[in-house]
């Protein structure tokens, strides 16, 4: 008795145990590169990394997500669907799609054409380009941060991730392919089928296709920034301004005042840009829409770009058909801005100074002009200080990600059928 009583306690060490580690396996802060990486391992992945990378349990876990530190302030706007769970399998499968070309009808556009890691998830062109180097007729968004976003594209008329991505592909200026013909040439190859047939219960089709590349977008998060640093140290300052002078005192807060200051080392702003952060927060009225951890509202404003046109383009208003909505476009998150020019809806503006000038006088007038839209009266320096808050305390580091570990069309443990 004394022997079997023994037993089920150690069973029941044994499985708490697995349960804590299962839980430690599921909390991860996105930006974690384990996310991103992809499958360990060089060069086209094999079904044997892949047999390995599906049979590890850890991998299909409901991950728990928190944010970096600072976007962190803005995790009650973070949205995962209740039918699309993150997993580490689903996010490394959407990376393999992210970055395959062969989504597009001819093998030459992925969503990374338009939306690049080494052009800060943007393109350097004004609009993005296609297959067989069509232009469509707005800037490439920036695909991060999108976590905390529900409605997609400059319009919003997506509702989500998983129909933003799937868009694209059946666009025919963009990838012109059909989702028919997408999801064909997905099952064809055998390191996608493998990963689907495992990973969802219904194996390839278009909208698990959105799913996984959804997915993988939403573990594109920024990294801590000079703002971020900054304004915890002014936080703490605000709170404890009555203690500061005795912090020797109290070692545990000094402790924390210690830690804090000792980031803005890590993340420095120079005097400029701490003038500009001020700027940015009160005499620019930046913050009147780029507001919150994430810098933006996401809400949409004309801000007059593009209204000069004989026929503008009427971005929300073509969704909503709402005269209020005439000419306005949804507010990007400034995190790392500096890093994806050109700017604005129509790629009008190539640089961040001309972006500032562009609010110092108040954007171009028309009937639908947002009413945060007004003459600024910024000084030369004051602008150098504002684009030098942007530059320096708004730019963070993006998560590794790896771009050339996609699946063969044959892999090389199969036969050509004739």
């Amino acid at each position: 008795m004394r022997l079997h009583l023994l037993n089920v306690a150690l069973g029941g060490v044994l499985l708490m145990g697995g349960l804590a580690s299962a839980q430690d396996a599921s909390l991860v802060t996105l930006g974690d590169p384990s996310l991103t990486a992809g499958i360990p391992g060089v060069g086209l992945l094999t079904n044997d990394e892949l047999d390995r990378w599906l049979s590890d349990g850890d991998n299909h876990l409901e991950l728990q997500v928190t944010l970096p530190e600072g976007l962190s302030a803005a995790s009650g706007n973070l949205y995962i669907p209740d039918d699309n769970a993150m997993t580490r399998a689903k996010i490394e499968l959407g990376r393999q799609l992210y970055f395959d070309k062969r989504l597009s009808s001819d093998n030459t556009v992925s969503c990374a054409s338009c939306h690049d890691p080494m052009l800060g998830y943007g393109a350097e062109t004004a609009f993005g380009v296609g297959v067989r180097g069509q232009q469509g007729g707005r800037n490439s968004p920036i695909s991060y941060n999108r976590i905390l976003s529900r409605a997609q594209f400059w319009d919003g008329r997506a509702d989500s991730l998983e129909a933003q991505a799937v868009g694209p592909i059946a666009n025919p200026i963009e990838m012109g392919n059909t989702h028919e013909a997408s999801v064909k040439t997905v099952s064809s190859i055998s390191g996608y089928r493998k990963q689907f047939d495992v990973i969802f219960e219904d194996g390839v089709n278009i909208d698990n296709i959105g799913k996984a590349i959804a997915t993988f977008e939403r573990a594109l998060v920024t990294g801590p920034m000079g703002y971020d640093a900054y304004d915890a140290v002014a936080r703490f300052e605000k709170q404890f301004a009555e203690d500061l002078e005795y912090l020797d005192e109290e070692p545990e807060l000094k402790a924390k005042y210690t830690e804090l200051k000792a980031k803005t080392e890590i993340y420095p702003m120079s005097d400029s840009a701490r003038r500009g952060m001020v700027l940015f927060f009160n005499k620019a009225k930046c913050a009147a829409c780029h507001a919150g951890a994430n810098f933006t509202d996401e809400q949409y404003h004309n801000l007059g770009v593009g209204m000069q046109s004989s026929k503008p383009d009427l971005g929300r208003f073509d969704v909503t058909k709402e005269d209020k909505d005439r000419g306005a476009f949804k507010t990007p998150t400034l995190r790392n801005v500096a890093l994806s020019p050109p700017y604005m809806h129509d790629g009008s503006q190539q640089t961040l100074e001309e972006v500032i000038d562009w609010y110092d006088k108040g954007g171009h007038r028309n009937e639908w002009l947002s009413d945060k839209m007004k003459p600024l009266n910024l000084t030369d320096q004051e602008k150098v200080d504002l684009l030098g808050f942007m530059v320096e305390g708004l730019t963070g580091e993006f998560p590794y990600v790896i771009q050339s570990r996609l699946p063969p069309t044959i892999a090389a443990d199969e036969k050509v059928v004739q």
